[in-house]
């Protein structure tokens, strides 16, 4: 018997739509450049449990020139003006990443933009990544004195730790045919969009309870996500506590100099 569908709910940071077994949930902060807010990854959550019991595909996307940018600068920048001190969300974001990389069905990155710093981690997390030829991903955070704690576990189980140890350090972007040689995408096209839909084709043909045991499988297989957690956790929490780093952050956002600039 079909399950029921799920519940229609407005999100102020996403927008989401329900097709048969598949859930569209698309990061939509348009003013913001898709960067990552608490809300947002709150909301994140919500539709993914709801997707433990009403999809067995998520296809996640961004916008068309942004997939997601990775921390929200701006926020940050606001925080330093009220003497705010900094809220983390390190462990909500990696716990939520584990979602899409351990749920009960199958996640697809449809990247149409760039995706930089945690932006990859949503891309890393995934089970199938499909991106659009021109996009560009990139791991910036050491520019600002920060590095990607949480990001790398993910990525590493990507594209080994060599990789992502390269993109961490260099800071610059890849292109998509790069990411799709080194395993960090696994099918690019001009048309993504039909990428997807042939893609979709071929998923729709997976049952619910095959997905939810295999994907249970397959994780019980890596379990260095989970055992990694803490130590990415810390790490972050401690970064983005460094008054030096946030100051650095403030100044870029009100006159776009990186650190190293006079």
């Amino acid at each position: 018997m079909q399950a029921a569908s799920p519940p229609h709910r407005d999100y102020q940071t996403l927008r989401v739509r329900f097709e048969a077994q598949t859930c569209f949930l698309q990061l939509h902060r348009p003013d913001a450049d898709n960067t990552i807010s608490r809300t947002l990854i709150d909301e994140c959550q919500q539709v993914l449990t709801l997707c433990e019991e009403h999809a067995t595909t998520v296809v996640l996307e961004g916008l068309p020139h942004v997939f997601c940018m990775g921390a929200d600068f701006r926020a940050i920048h606001d925080r330093v003006d009220d003497g705010r001190r900094e809220q983390g969300n390190a462990e909500q974001l990696y716990r939520l990443w584990l979602q899409l990389a351990t749920g009960p069905y199958v996640t697809v990155a449809h990247v149409q933009g760039k995706a930089n710093a945690g932006g990859l981690g949503f891309v890393a997390a995934c089970d199938i990544v499909l991106a659009k030829a021109e996009v560009q991903f990139s791991l910036s955070e050491l520019l600002f004195g920060l590095f990607p704690a949480c990001v790398m576990p993910f990525l590493a189980r990507r594209i080994g730790i060599q990789r992502a140890h390269y993109l961490t350090l260099m800071t610059r972007p890849i292109d998509a045919a790069q990411a799709l040689s080194w395993g960090l995408a696994d099918a690019v096209d001009a048309d993504s969009e039909k990428l997807l839909r042939l893609h979709l084709r071929r998923l729709r043909c997976l049952s619910k309870p095959a997905v939810t045991q295999y994907k249970k499988y397959a994780s019980e297989l890596g379990g260095q996500l989970l055992a990694a957690m803490p130590r990415a956790i810390s790490a972050n929490e401690a970064m983005f506590s460094d008054r030096a780093t946030l100051e650095a952050i403030h100044r870029y956002v009100e006159t776009g100099r990186l650190p190293w600039e006079s």
